[in-house]
């Protein structure tokens, strides 16, 4: 096999991150846009020595489960890279994928996985929209890269996102467009204007726009501020972020306050957020509350608990639980997020928790010498899961019960073996669908002293 060869193959099965997999003389392709059932002729685009990359050049038959309507952008850029599959069935295959991941890394193919709860209306989800500026023939656009790439695909409906944040920036490219401010040009290292972030509370309809800059200075920005809240009174803080790096990061570490207050408010489950710029917050409101109600009726909480959340954020999965509980200690490593959750805390007439702005070990090890003993961990952790010392520590403190939400199945799966091996036993698993269209799965999972 070799780059450019045409093969008639069966799509047999489907990634984890959603791309149909087919076998050809021993070899596993991995093909966008293809999916299980499926008939296609594909071009061999890749030949790696156990795997390949194809595309598909024709259909032969087609999956009932395809949806055929899908504008191609959002497949190219990853926008929605399960858009191509009903939405029932994207639930089936995340679901799949947690059971996979538990089985094959833990070992654990008697547990129980929750089918998984997903949306009503499973589209315009987003409260959060990181989008790049670029020149694209001869033009300022705003879009999305196409996947793997550095090129970008012009946007304007961006079909999981607020439809309100959409409508924003569309304004924001145009009043660029009018000012003529320059997009940022990767190869030449020139241009003002790298990115647009803008945020929205789901319930106050609150919006928070960020410019993200090359360098401080941007030309005429009080008449383009002006013309961009006339269109939006809503917008009631504009930040300019300042990055000069070289670097696929999109903040850099200087900040400047351009209008208006230093965050925007939400709600969730009943309680009022304080969102800063670079801070943390679950980008589907709907289902992060029914996320953290999982959690909460997982721990079934008693006024007698002590719990630490690890990886706390702005407070929102500490605070949800804090009315029940005896006390909540929260732990984060950004301080700007550390400091939401105390103003959080206040602004709801919590008093019982607690933040302090460390590593969760760091803190875990100071909270022992302390002699706090949690009967609840909760933990929220990155993509990369649970770093060893972390979870050594947190089994040390010997916490009745440990509620783990995750990211990723696959790192969530390699925790809970570890755990295991610690005396901890898996009880209960829900996965929970915070990002339709899209094959990222969330989900809530109780591990129980042995």
């Amino acid at each position: 096999m070799k780059k450019n060869d045409m093969v008639r193959v069966e799509v047999v099965d489907l990634s984890h991150e959603g791309l149909g997999i087919a076998k050809v003389d021993g070899l596993v392709f991995f093909v966008e846009n293809a999916l299980p059932g499926e008939i296609i002729q594909m071009r061999v685009l890749k030949v790696q020595k156990r795997v390949g990359f194809g595309k598909v050049e024709e259909w032969i038959s087609q999956s009932p489960y395809r949806v055929t309507d899908l504008d191609q952008a959002y497949l190219r850029t990853g926008i929605a890279d399960l858009g191509h599959l009903t939405y029932e069935e994207q639930l089936r295959f995340k679901r799949q994928q947690v059971e996979q991941s538990l089985k094959k890394i833990a070992g654990l193919d008697q547990v129980t996985v929750g089918d998984t709860m997903g949306m009503d209306q499973p589209l315009g989800y987003r409260n959060k929209a990181q989008v790049p500026v670029r020149r694209v023939a001869g033009q300022l656009e705003t879009g999305f890269f196409r996947k793997n790439s550095h090129n970008l695909v012009p946007v304007e409906d961006f079909y999981i996102q607020d439809k309100t944040i959409d409508r924003v920036l569309v304004t924001l490219r145009d009043l660029l467009r009018r000012y003529d401010l320059k997009p940022y040009d990767e190869a030449t290292q020139s241009g003002l204007i790298r990115h647009l972030v803008v945020r929205r509370g789901h319930y106050t309809g609150e919006i928070m726009v960020i410019l993200v800059t090359t360098r401080p200075k941007i030309f005429r920005v009080d008449q383009l501020l002006e013309k961009l809240k006339e269109a939006f009174p809503e917008i009631v803080s504009v930040w300019q972020n300042i990055n000069d790096q070289d670097t696929n990061v999109i903040f850099g570490k200087q900040w400047k306050l351009l209008y208006g207050k230093a965050t925007i408010e939400d709600q969730m489950l009943g309680k009022t957020y304080a969102i800063s710029a670079p801070s943390f917050y679950q980008v589907n409101t709907q289902m992060a509350e029914k996320l953290y109600q999982v959690a909460i009726d997982f721990a079934e909480v008693s006024k007698d608990d002590v719990l630490i959340d690890a990886y706390s954020g702005i407070g929102t999965i500490g605070l949800s639980f804090a009315d029940k509980v005896k006390a909540v200690y929260g732990v984060e490593v950004i301080p700007e997020a550390v400091e939401n959750a105390r103003e959080n805390a206040k602004r709801n007439g919590i008093t019982n928790a607690h933040y302090v702005c460390a590593s969760a070990e760091k803190a875990m090890h100071q909270w022992q010498k302390e002699g706090i003993e949690p009967t609840i961990i909760v933990v929220d952790p990155p993509r990369k899961g649970l770093n060893e010392s972390f979870i050594q520590v947190s089994s040390q403190m010997k916490p009745e019960k440990i509620v783990y939400i995750s990211c990723n199945p696959a790192t969530m799966a390699r925790d809970i073996k570890r755990y295991q091996e610690l005396g901890y036993h898996l009880k209960q698993v829900q996965p929970v669908d915070l990002f339709p269209q899209t094959h990222h799965v969330e989900c809530v999972a109780l591990l129980v002293k042995a």
